[in-house]
């Protein structure tokens, strides 16, 4: 166990861990970047269908990223408490459930994404295109699984430099891979929109080999015939217990694209899809260091209640605000004056980059509130309470959207001006109510443990 997370500042821990986790996400931002960017040469119709197809593939991130937190979770909290056993335990069933999870989606992903796609408005050429990525994402979901499952072994116990390797060097192998794929360069066949998730699975593969090697060689981990017995039911429920809040809290956000979607097919046309999709690729990178608090907040908030250190839970809550927020008013400041010139990188039609922008410049009002709602998730995954994710996204996601854009896009007479400032005031609104909720949890667990300790 890295016991100086249990002691000592937390201010250096939370920069140690989420310093090399934040450039990681960059890397995985611009790798998202790149497939934009190319998918865009291949002409608006493909950049759509790879736009729509967002919410089908955060679908498979949802459940796997699930299980991971669920993993990180309970392992951050185990070794809190020093109980290597239990430790042990939740290693070799998380691996295993996300084994399984993984192959149930990659069948299930495959055979349905396409009548996914078609409710979500796609058509013609851009369904066509979106059908071809999506089935070829899903084809290798185990590899998605597996690096989000060995990452949150390591990053429970603060290692977070090994995910941030992997992020980079996949980058630079997926801006290779491709063109070489997409267009068949050097002779290869052209593959379109399969080429950029074809590159993505290939990416992938690689770092399960990379990431494993990492595990056994920081861990000690060696999966035997006698590893195997340690697979239990009881652990496995364990694990859903903490991951399914948080899967489903992703999944209302492919939802929330659904509803988006649907309102900027209502509203526009196949341009504002494609401006919406490449605006949100420029929002992840501006909302990247929100990612890194995430993992290093869910650690230190872990491990320091497994150790019955609520004084250093409090105090890991607001130096994560304290930093997101800081970080994120720079990013605003910057996003707004340059929103053109980014949305023009990914497509050169004027009104891609119209629409994008339009987007951005309302949309960036609401980028603390992000680092709110992810510090205040993040903080209640560690006190082992996931529930409030689903719930606050069910309210962000889908129950404020369809009051507001409907109230604002056609009542109102905004159209998708009122869409975007509708995706505002649900943020915000969420967030204030995560910090209420937030606060009283973590009163309540003092209450309580104030009171155990009166009892001896």
């Amino acid at each position: 166990m890295d016991e100086s997370l249990t002691r000592g500042p937390i201010r250096k821990h939370l920069l140690r861990m989420a310093i090399p986790m934040s450039i990681g996400m960059f890397f995985n931002t611009m790798f998202n970047v790149t497939d934009t960017f190319f998918a865009g040469k291949l002409g608006t119709q493909a950049l759509a269908g790879m736009s729509v197809s967002f919410s089908v593939f955060f679908i498979l991130s949802a459940f796997v990223s699930g299980i991971a937190t669920g993993v990180a979770a309970l392992l951050s909290n185990a070794l809190g408490r020093e109980d290597n056993s239990q430790v042990e335990q939740f290693t070799i069933n998380g691996l295993f459930l996300t084994l399984a999870v993984s192959l149930l989606l990659s069948v299930v992903g495959f055979l349905f994404s396409p009548f996914l796609l078609v409710i979500l408005g796609a058509e013609g050429e851009a369904l066509a295109a979106g059908t071809r990525y999506v089935r070829t994402i899903y084809a290798g979901t185990v590899f998605f699984g597996l690096n989000a499952t060995l990452n949150a072994f390591l990053s429970a116990r603060g290692w977070t430099k090994p995910y941030r390797n992997f992020l980079i060097v996949g980058f630079l192998a997926n801006l290779v891979l491709d063109p070489l794929l997409i267009f068949g360069w050097l002779g290869l066949p052209r593959l379109g929109t399969i080429g950029v998730a074809l590159a993505t699975v290939v990416v992938q593969m690689v770092g399960n080999v990379y990431l494993a090697y990492k595990v056994r060689c920081l861990l000690g981990l060696r999966v035997t015939r006698e590893t195997w017995k340690l697979i239990n039911l009881t652990r496995q429920l364990e694990i859903l217990a903490q991951g399914i809040p948080s899967a489903l809290n992703m999944l209302t956000v492919a939802v929330g694209v659904f509803v988006i979607n649907l309102f900027i097919y209502r509203f526009g046309n196949d341009a504002s899809t494609a401006g919406y999709g490449a605006a949100m690729r420029l929002e992840q990178l501006a909302l990247m260091p929100a990612l890194g608090l995430n993992a290093a907040t869910l650690t230190l908030t872990g491990q320091n209640y497994g150790a019955g250190r609520l004084d250093r839970v409090r105090e890991t809550f607001f130096t994560a605000l304290k930093i997101g927020l800081a970080i994120m008013t720079v990013g605003m400041v910057l996003i707004y004056p340059f929103a053109p010139f980014f949305i023009g990188l990914f497509n050169d039609d004027p009104r891609v980059i119209a629409e994008g922008t339009r987007y951005l410049r309302i949309e960036f009002i609401a980028f603390n509130a992000y680092i709110l709602i992810n510090v205040c998730l993040s903080v209640l995954q560690g006190l082992k309470k996931p529930r409030y994710a689903v719930w606050i996204g069910i309210y962000r996601q889908v129950a404020m959207p369809l009051l507001l854009f409907n109230f604002l896009g056609i009542t109102m007479g905004l159209g998708l001006v009122g869409v975007w400032w509708g995706i505002v005031i649900t943020t915000w609104t969420g967030a204030l109510g995560m910090l209420l909720l937030t606060r009283y949890e973590y009163r309540r667990i003092v209450r309580l443990d104030s009171a155990a300790d009166s009892t001896h």
